[in-house]
């Protein structure tokens, strides 16, 4: 008797799906879209719900989903792949991804492209533009060493910078993006010092391979460093903030001796970093509070609780 293949259920559709999308990253492109908006803004609307929702969960799917369709032959290579880390799906499901990456991602965006002024247009394109250059063959910028790293960066700074030029950019929002665009490549110069084996096995380039795994650290704290004092110069706020940013330096600072054998040994650091940010996330959001509490009058707070 032959072996029959059982049909895939939606469910097990729909679960591969979310683990593509990494829903414990989730928050880390709606937060930055919600925060801007919000403060800039002082108010909600049906385009800061929208925003922040297509940032959390489509936004992702497009993200990690393309990355996971073409990053295939390397994943299956990778120890780390295949749980919280980024998800090892089988070619069968590729089309899958793609197809809801479309489905997802689309009517948000022909909603969000109506909206706005020409720069933010061109600012949410550029944002989709560095989401799919990282993955896609023939663009392939997570294969561009340094290159990587800034287009990492732009992956979450970029929702940020769409909520300020959606609302009206202001040279004094340069400091904060600055210091999150230092801080975004920091963390993924670090991130890729565990993958140095993996990626020079499957001939991979990266700024971790082209590096070294003492170096990329070093370039990882300097920028964490940068990061911190932009932030620490922009008032009480800034300096709280900053002092949170100091986390992720006792983090990864053990490893500033780091060889290219060891590399590995740097995913306990990643995984402490993922959870990370959870904390991070709470102390600005205390400090977000305290802003958005000292520009909104008592009267505006009493009619809209």
């Amino acid at each position: 008797m032959k072996n029959k293949t059982i049909p895939t259920t939606l469910l097990q559709k729909l679960r591969y799906i979310t683990l593509s999308s990494r829903p414990v990253s989730w928050l880390n492109t709606a937060y930055p879209f919600a925060a801007g908006y919000i403060i800039v803004s002082h108010h909600f609307s049906w385009l800061l719900v929208l925003g922040t929702v297509y940032f959390l969960i489509p936004y992702n799917l497009m993200m990690y989903g393309v990355n996971d369709v073409f990053d295939y032959e390397s994943d299956i290579l990778n120890p780390r792949k295949g749980g919280l880390e980024g998800a090892k799906l089988a070619k069968s499901q590729h089309r899958n991804i793609l197809i809801a990456v479309a489905i997802t991602n689309l009517p948000f965006l022909a909603v969000l492209f109506t909206v706005g002024s020409a720069a933010a247009k061109l600012t949410l394109a550029l944002v989709i533009f560095m989401v799919l250059a990282y993955s896609v063959p023939k663009l392939r910028f997570k294969e561009r060493p340094f290159l990587d790293s800034i287009t990492s960066s732009c992956h979450f700074v970029g929702p940020l910078v769409y909520a300020l030029v959606l609302l009206g950019w202001h040279r004094a929002y340069l400091p904060y993006v600055v210091a999150f665009f230092l801080w975004g490549m920091a963390s993924h110069a670090f991130g890729a010092v565990q993958d140095i084996p993996s990626d020079r096995a499957g001939k991979l380039a990266s700024i971790g391979t082209v590096l070294g795994a003492r170096s990329t650290t070093w370039f990882s704290l300097v920028l964490y460093v940068a990061s911190v004092l932009v932030l620490a110069t922009r008032g009480l706020a800034g300096l709280v903030i900053a002092m949170a940013g100091l986390l992720y330096i006792a983090n990864i600072a053990p490893y500033w001796k780091i060889t290219d054998k060891t590399a590995e040994t740097a995913n306990v650091a990643w995984r402490r970093f993922i959870w990370l940010n959870l904390v991070t996330g709470f102390v600005v959001t205390m400090v977000l509070i305290q802003v958005y509490l000292r520009h909104v009058p008592a009267c505006q707070l009493l009619l809209t609780a």
